[in-house]
């Protein structure tokens, strides 16, 4: 058992883009989970950022394992924090850290970022603005939800949480709240009613507790297929190198929390939710939104410029055959991985952390809408 003190967040996935309208670049398909963490950064919030930076691979890993009609889903994770000094009091003391987005690196990356700093915590602004600018699928059938997290009264603020919880829920969007402290002191502060206005779960955690991380006898190899992976990422593009650097980076950032949630970081990049078709060819050619043919020479790496055309498709063919092989022992391990720690929980009492919190609440309210988690 230990504890990772380091700054946080977002799960609080989405898995992000920045702009005017604070709108996603990809557009979601009928098999979308839409995720939007809404996170308290003030003084008192250090835990639960670290409890959040610690759990994001191992909450992203098991929606990567839901499937509905038999087809696996598109995950989309959106990022807010709320309740900061250093944030602008004309804006409600809340920032659009991350919207909503399949880049599960660019999500790691601004969790590693926040930083706690004492403030006015208005959960039905922050509410508000998720709703307002994140750019939510129409449908009713898919699963919308926002998790919101904090120790301050729900009715903080100008605007009037019961106004921006029945506006969710009456867009389909489910809000759950997660309260950091005494069960009886969240109902007592309104943070069950919020969840009740919306369809939502109400529930409470302690954001200190000590996280516990179960070492088992698969955790070296997976790291190791892990770096293999890595190795067969083509960067390409104006900004391939960095995105390939930012990659590296995030894989140091888990390692520095525990060797545990470099695994997990390791089994969501075998899986179908770690996509990187903006500067990785392997995954652009796949998804079909290039021709290599068309790529201009000084936009691929060194090792590609001197080939010719259909050297260039055999190289990244041989790539992705290479990836695909390494994915396939990534998950074949994890399942082993997976059975060896259950078996270790079952000797123990269910943690009182952020990560059994949502993926209890995730499980039952994406059941209900035809989601299946094996």
């Amino acid at each position: 058992m230990r504890r990772q003190f380091v700054f946080l967040l977002s799960f609080f996935t989405s898995l992000v883009l920045f702009g005017d309208k604070a709108v996603s670049n990809e557009k979601p398909n009928t098999n979308t989970v839409q995720l939007a963490i809404l996170l308290d950064t003030s003084n008192s919030m250090d835990g639960l950022i670290d409890q959040t930076k610690t759990q994001l691979w191992k909450i992203v890993n098991e929606m990567a394992r839901s499937k509905r009609d038999g087809q696996s889903i598109n995950l989309y994770v959106a990022l807010y924090e709320y309740g900061n000094d250093g944030l602008s009091a004309d804006e409600g003391f809340v920032r659009l850290v991350a919207s909503l987005t399949n880049d599960l690196d660019k999500i790691s990356e601004e969790l590693f970022k926040l930083q706690t700093n004492g403030g006015s915590e208005y959960c039905g602004t922050v509410i508000s603005e998720a709703i307002k600018d994140l750019d939510w699928t129409k449908s009713t059938d898919e699963y919308k939800v926002i998790f919101i997290a904090g120790n301050e009264p729900f009715t903080q603020g100008e605007i009037d949480y019961k106004v921006s919880c029945k506006e969710a829920i009456s867009k389909g969007i489910i809000i759950n709240t997660i309260y950091c402290g005494n069960y009886d002191e969240g109902v007592q502060t309104n943070w069950k009613d919020g969840a009740d206005l919306a369809d939502g779960k109400y529930i409470n955690i302690d954001q200190n507790q000590e996280i516990v991380h179960i070492d088992t006898p698969f955790d070296d190899e997976l790291v190791e297929l892990g770096q293999q992976l890595n190795d067969t990422y083509i960067a390409f593009g104006y900004e391939g190198d960095e995105m390939k650097m930012r990659q590296e980076e995030q894989d140091k950032n888990a390692g520095t929390l525990a060797p545990e949630v470099l695994v997990e970081r390791t089994v969501t990049k075998g899986s179908g939710q770690y996509r990187n078709e903006s500067w990785d060819l392997v995954d652009a050619d796949r998804e079909g939104t290039v021709e290599i043919e068309e790529i201009p020479e000084d936009q691929l790496p060194e090792e590609m410029q001197k080939m010719n055309v259909q050297e260039r498709k055999a190289y990244v063919e041989k790539k992705a055959k290479e990836r695909e092989k390494i994915q396939t022992q990534i998950n074949e391990l994890d399942k082993n991985r997976r059975d060896f720690i259950a078996q270790k929980l079952a000797e123990n009492s269910e943690e009182n952390t952020i990560d059994a919190a949502m993926l209890k609440i995730i499980r039952e309210q994406a059941s209900k809408k035809n989601y299946k988690f094996e």
